[in-house]
């Protein structure tokens, strides 16, 4: 046999025999080429190593090397191995495992197991039913729906993962199983993945509208006002008006943007009405554990919206993640979910590893100074560049906005960069423009998280339900980050001049 034969059935018989896909495989082990490389100055050798760590996982979860889970668990061992984040392999390992102490981390999980209750009740496919019943003439139409209720409760969920995540995804895992469209049974394109599509995007479009809509949005307030020395201070009132108009147009496009890029298999649905409101009548009224779930939800809904706060002070103020356990915990003692259900949720589980490695990946990146580094390098490379004021506010809002392929938490992402690039802004900008440079970059704060998978809590839990695939979830959140900014910076840029603020 010609020895090139030999290495072909060689290769194949390899192929076939490991875990893992063998040419993605040697592609993501090239980027480790980077090692090789000098160290760039201002850098140390190990926050350059954890720099080639962090994009070979990157590069591995993209070409689907193994499953997502078995990345991240490789980029924990990796870390661990190299002891870039300590002088010892117990150090290391604590600050690999670090991540998995996150609220955020929890919450999500939590959200997901609280999301079966909803299943395992029929509360979900009733949800899911009325639904169909209002708007299920056409898919598009549940889209908006769906896009609507976000909104309605953007402005009292201080959580966006709380929102997005535990109280609208579940209602749209409802509405597409109603129509017979499961990840499971390879359906998901029926409806599915268009909803799931439209239930995350939505998500950053309103938590850019209200300053109660997302937790870093009052780190944001705080930033705006010391970078134009206190002249923009943004109250709620403010940032809903400034906000609100192009928030609007975001939402009207964004659905039927999405039906283009991610067209539904149905889009007619004539009977869908009239067969939702059949089996309404089938259900019969609410079953005693899809009232004690319909109380879980508001009760959380009330809780997370810190009414309690509000009424009797900040002494009532209880975190999200803290409010979710409350809800899970209600739905064990009364039996609507029991210890198998939270067992067996393999998506939480799934998340709670893949998502945890992410963010301890991130936040290593941001202590061993790689964030600021970068940040640095922005800063000069710009004043060097002599580039005119317009090209200079450009430059640092996409900088800031697309550098969050590096983050899995906008609040670790502002917290580390966003001040930097608003300073840099306000010493570089005429002062009649800093305003709306100022607004661009707040609401960029949160478009930024249309771009992946794993950007905020909510993108894990809507793409860990399957309906969309990785590769997709990035190309329509490119589009519609692009998009977003372009209708924030027209149509806000015209309506913030109506309002006076350049």
């Amino acid at each position: 046999m010609p020895i090139f034969a030999k290495l072909r059935a060689a290769f194949a018989y390899f192929n076939a025999a490991v875990p893992f896909r063998l040419v993605p495989a040697l592609i993501t082990t090239a980027v480790l080429v980077l090692l090789l490389l000098p160290c760039p100055a201002g850098l140390t050798p190990k926050a350059w190593t954890l720099v080639a760590i962090f994009l070979t996982t990157i590069v591995a979860i993209i070409l689907k090397v193994m499953p997502i889970g078995v990345m991240a668990m490789m980029a924990i061992v990796i870390v661990a191995l190299t002891q870039v984040t300590a002088t010892s392999s117990k150090g290391a390992i604590a600050d690999a495992l670090g991540s998995f102490s996150s609220p955020l981390i929890w919450l999500i999980v939590v959200a997901i197991l609280i999301a079966r209750g909803l299943k395992k009740t029929g509360l979900g496919n009733r949800i899911g039913l009325l639904f169909i019943a209002w708007l299920g003439k056409r898919t598009i139409g549940i889209g908006y729906g769906l896009a609507v209720c976000e909104l309605v409760l953007a402005p009292f969920t201080p959580s966006n993962t709380a929102r997005g995540g535990g109280i609208v995804h579940p209602i749209m895992k409802s509405i597409a199983n109603a129509f017979h469209s499961d990840p499971a049974d390879h359906s998901e394109g029926k409806v599915g993945t268009y909803l799931a599509l439209v239930n995350y995007h939505a998500n950053p479009i309103t938590s850019a509208m209200f300053l109660t809509a997302t937790a870093p949005n009052p780190l944001v307030v705080d930033f705006v006002a010391r970078a134009s020395g206190q002249t923009l201070h943004l109250s709620w009132t403010t940032w809903a008006l400034c906000m609100v108009l192009p928030g609007l147009v975001c939402l009207l496009v964004m659905p039927l943007v999405i039906y283009l890029l991610a067209p539904p298999e149905l889009k007619a649905t004539p009977d869908a009405v009239d067969y939702a409101k059949a089996e309404l009548a089938r259900m019969g009224p609410l079953a005693p554990k899809e009232k004690v779930m319909l109380g879980t939800f508001g009760l959380l809904l009330v809780l997370w919206a810190n009414l309690p706060a509000l009424a009797f002070g900040p002494a009532f103020t209880l975190d999200p993640t803290v409010v979710a356990f409350i809800g899970l915990f209600v739905l064990i003692i009364t039996g609507t979910l029991d210890w198998d259900d939270v067992l067996s949720e393999k998506s939480a589980w799934d998340t709670l590893i893949w998502f945890g490695a992410l963010v301890m990946l991130a936040e290593q990146l941001n202590k061993l100074g790689v964030i600021g580094w970068a940040s640095l390098a922005m800063n000069d490379a710009i004043v060097a560049s002599g580039m005119g004021w317009f090209a200079v506010g450009s430059v640092l809002l996409l900088a800031f906005v697309f550098s969050h392929y590096l983050f899995a938490s906008t609040t670790a992402h502002i917290s580390a960069m966003m001040l930097a690039f608003l300073l840099v802004g306000a010493q570089l900008l005429p002062a009649a423009w800093l305003v709306p440079f100022l607004l661009m970059m707040t609401a960029g704060s949160s478009i930024m998280m249309t771009l992946t998978h794993y950007a905020t809590g909510t993108s894990p839990i809507i793409f860990g339900s399957g309906y969309v695939t990785m590769g997709l979830w990035w190309r329509v959140g490119f589009v519609m980050c692009v998009l977003e900014l372009a209708i924030f910076a027209v149509v806000g840029g015209a309506w913030w001049k109506v309002l006076g603020y350049w």
